[in-house]
């Protein structure tokens, strides 16, 4: 032990003064408590919206690669798939474990438009499928204004867009 530390608790053992006592006061506590929610508070709504645009782009990723095997599937069967499982894919689930929707428009005799997915204008974002995920809410409706929607990642505009309905 340093020579100067033991001749200090010597000392105060011999004068119990006050001024002998090592430890942290209540102010220095609440200080270094209050510095460490700041930082909490700083750091954990970053670390929820770096999370939560982790899954959107794994869900994009996701949908791409199911626009390749329906592509594939349409190269060789001259018709696209009535369901993902026609492709395989039937089962693959979103990042928050809720299937993805597939919709065959063209050649899937659709009567009327009700069942498609649609834009602003309430026009049909796509003309031979639709492909989304219903998003972290899990709930979806066939308009992008429907507040259920706007968090679907959807592929619009006959895949020249793949990501949020809130970005559409």
């Amino acid at each position: 032990m340093d020579q100067h530390l033991f001749h200090k608790l010597r000392v105060c053992r011999l004068e119990k003064s006050k001024r002998c006592h090592f430890g942290f006061t209540m102010i220095e506590i609440m200080v270094t408590i209050a510095i460490i929610g700041t930082l909490a508070a700083i750091a954990i709504p970053n670390y929820i919206s770096y999370k939560n645009r982790a899954l959107i782009a794994e869900t994009i990723a996701e949908i791409s690669r199911i626009e390749i095997a329906i592509t594939d599937y349409w190269a060789e069967n001259g018709a696209l798939p009535d369901s993902l499982n026609d492709v395989g894919l039937g089962n693959l689930k979103d990042p928050w474990g809720n299937p993805y929707q597939y919709l065959r428009i063209e050649g899937g005799g659709l009567k009327g438009k009700g069942k498609l997915r649609k834009n602003r204008s309430l026009v049909p974002v796509n003309s031979d499928y639709d492909l989304y995920s219903k998003g972290k809410d899990g709930k979806s409706q066939t308009p992008f204004t429907a507040k259920a929607s706007q968090d679907d990642i959807v592929r619009a505009n006959d895949g020249a867009f793949l990501g949020l309905v809130s970005d559409y």
